[in-house]
């Protein structure tokens, strides 16, 4: 799903940039991605499902350490101590500054 929805973002960049139609027609497309992008039931379906990412990691970065075990670098390991770390204290926010809730 994912790299669908890089194709159909590349596709629309492209189009923009491509179009000969002019800034007019450049500024109704902006204008409706904004439109579409600030629709709450946009915006509630991509927090759902970056919740549900976020989620799904945890298990799978708790998964994945369990069954590797000692089999990887200390520095691999630290990490995955630190991120367990911060899960078990329920932390708000991720190395990238957004919230988790």
């Amino acid at each position: 799903m994912r790299y669908r929805l890089t194709f159909i973002a590349g596709l629309a960049l492209g189009y923009v940039l491509g179009t000969r139609a002019g800034r007019e027609r450049y500024e109704q497309l902006r204008k409706a991605a904004r439109q579409f992008a600030q629709n709450p039931a946009v915006r509630n379906t991509a927090e759902t499902a970056a919740q549900q990412g976020r989620t799904y990691a945890g298990k799978a970065v708790h998964t994945v350490a369990d069954k590797v075990g000692d089999h990887v670098p200390d520095s691999v390991a630290q990490r995955v101590r630190s991120l367990r770390d911060r899960s078990a204290d329920g932390s708000a926010g991720d190395d990238w500054g957004t919230s988790t809730t």
